[in-house]
């Protein structure tokens, strides 16, 4: 499957990952801010003012960085780790990958059901295919992965529903544009989470 996709030179900027010490492109990483009260707070839009520090959106680096104590060096002073907030990181990002999905939706950029899905891949009109992690994999392995596009397995069937307002989803297809990248900024990260937990948005 390809790995490619477009980058901005805004999520090409590099920051380094406390645990690992390497730098990277911030595409990869979950940036966190202090709260006033000084708690760390996960910052998935990268909006929230303060002193940023970031951790690469890996399952295993955030565990480390939580065990480890990490966050204090991060924000220069000594701070309060939420006992659940890895799992906020995951509800935020499979939130945002369901909004941003919806969004596309509405604006004719993205279709549900295997025909409609199979329609734009061998029409080339789809740059992203969605597939539910809890999925049939019979079902799965008759699509593929658009040519120079991406695939991301890592929302589940209830998750991908949700983007269409429906119970249930396992096929998505999404055409070129801002807001395919930006899905493939936010699954990168929530699957860079998902691929040792597979759990779902209210979990």
């Amino acid at each position: 499957m390809s790995h490619g996709g477009v980058h901005t030179l805004e999520n090409l900027t590099e920051r380094k990952c406390l645990v690992s010490q390497d730098s990277g492109p911030k595409a990869g990483l979950i940036r966190f801010v202090t709260s006033p009260d000084g708690v760390v707070v996960p910052d998935i839009l990268e909006k929230l003012p303060g002193r940023g520090y970031y951790v690469a959106a890996d399952l295993h680096l955030l565990e480390d960085a939580v065990k480890r104590k990490v966050f204090a060096r991060g924000a220069k002073t000594q701070v309060s780790v939420p006992e659940d907030l890895i799992s906020q990181i995951d509800r935020q990002l499979a939130r945002r990958v369901i909004d941003l999905v919806s969004i596309a939706r509405k604006a004719g950029k993205a279709v549900t059901g295997f025909e409609k899905v199979k329609g734009w891949l061998a029409e080339g009109r789809a740059k992203v295919l969605l597939q539910a992690s809890d999925g049939s994999a019979r079902g799965k392995d008759k699509l593929w992965t658009p040519e120079g596009g991406r695939f991301f397995g890592c929302l589940t069937a209830q998750e991908l529903g949700l983007a269409f307002g429906r119970g249930h989803a396992i096929h998505c297809a999404l055409a070129s544009g801002k807001l395919s990248e930006r899905v493939v900024h936010d699954a990168a990260r929530l699957r860079g989470l998902r691929d040792a937990t597979k759990v779902g948005i209210g979990q």
